[in-house]
């Protein structure tokens, strides 16, 4: 399945029916007077988060919805039938903007979250709402209102209890390869996460949720590289794990300039819980590794969990900052 987090759609709300203009026509009924019925009203539509889907790829194929029309009225004050709601199912953590893309009409961050979006319009009234002492013969019905009509930006922020981010390179799909049951694509060279990857990391037969974010790079938060269109999907995490490829000379130098960019980007997320992990120690020797440790101890001010995703070693420990960082 391919992953996509944003997509423009229309919305088409149905039209309200037309009242009925009608007049009794009965056997010795001299004077059978008004009897057109209401239109329906038309069908709204209805946005509902599911836990089910994490991608919005479904709208790439189909842009436009549209409800059912309301039925007109009928004679014997008989009410035309409404038109059906239209449910358009999107995955938890979906944003409704409208055309814009500034203005949120929606932020739909619970299973089963329903709002109404496209509200349809209200059948036209027959002319038996008009008799009246001195009009007893109205020739008036009123046509249907028009549903809503408009344009709207869905945008996915994946809700996730750990998101990875780090520069390209970092190690990032090796470590949810390692942590998860998820296989994303690895390979040795800048961007290969062009989308989030998703895995479920087990830990004490509870389930957490791990996003792998495309890599960042310096001026991401002001749209260089792919960082910013993905730096959303962090605001909705719980704890950013911060992953720092230990082969290059200044690991300071690499976990600031990631911490410059999450602030930057603002939406707090830089005030989020942090795990920060130094990765592939494997090839680093032991005083390699104590002073690149120490270095970014003294950065960060937080404890440092050094790893080696591909090699395995300090998963265990990893796992165990995971679940008191969580939990906490």
């Amino acid at each position: 399945m391919k992953f996509l987090d944003e997509a423009k759609i229309y919305l088409e709300a149905g039209d309200g029916g037309n009242g009925c203009m009608s007049f009794r026509h009965e056997k010795y009924v001299e004077y059978g007077g008004p009897n057109g019925g209401d239109g329906g009203n038309g069908g709204s539509i209805i946005f509902r988060a599911v836990r089910n889907l994490n991608t919005l790829i479904d709208f790439r194929y189909q842009q436009h919805f549209r409800a059912e029309k309301g039925r007109p009225g009928e004679g014997s004050e008989c009410t035309g039938r409404s038109g059906k709601d239209l449910i358009v199912k999107v995955p938890v953590g979906t944003v409704i903007f409208a055309e814009d893309k500034k203005t949120v009409i929606a932020d739909m961050v619970n299973d089963g979250e329903e709002v109404l979006v496209a509200k349809g319009g209200r059948g036209g009234w027959g002319n038996v709402h008009f008799k009246s002492s001195t009009n007893q013969a109205p020739e008036r019905a009123d046509p249907g209102k028009p549903g809503d009509k408009l344009a709207v930006w869905l945008r996915l922020k994946l809700i996730a209890d750990i998101g990875l981010v780090g520069f390209p390179n970092a190690g990032k799909s090796t470590l949810l390869s390692v942590l998860t049951a998820a296989r994303p694509k690895i390979a040795n060279y800048p961007f290969t996460t062009l989308h989030p990857n998703l895995g479920v990391l087990y830990i004490y037969d509870k389930e957490y949720v791990m996003a792998d974010l495309p890599g960042l790079i310096e001026g991401a938060s002001e749209g260089v590289g792919l960082g910013h269109r993905f730096l959303g999907h962090a605001e909705r995490c719980k704890v950013v794990l911060h992953l720092i490829d230990g082969t290059q000379e200044d690991v300071v130098g690499a976990y600031k300039t990631i911490q410059a960019e999450l602030q930057n980007y603002g939406d707090v997320l830089d005030k989020k819980p942090e795990i920060v992990v130094l990765n592939k120690i494997d090839s680093l020797s032991e005083d390699e590794v104590k002073e690149k440790v120490s270095a970014l101890k003294k950065a960060s001010k937080k404890e440092v969990i050094a790893i080696s995703g591909i090699a395995k070693i300090g998963i265990e420990e990893l796992k165990n900052k995971i679940y008191e960082v969580v939990n906490k």
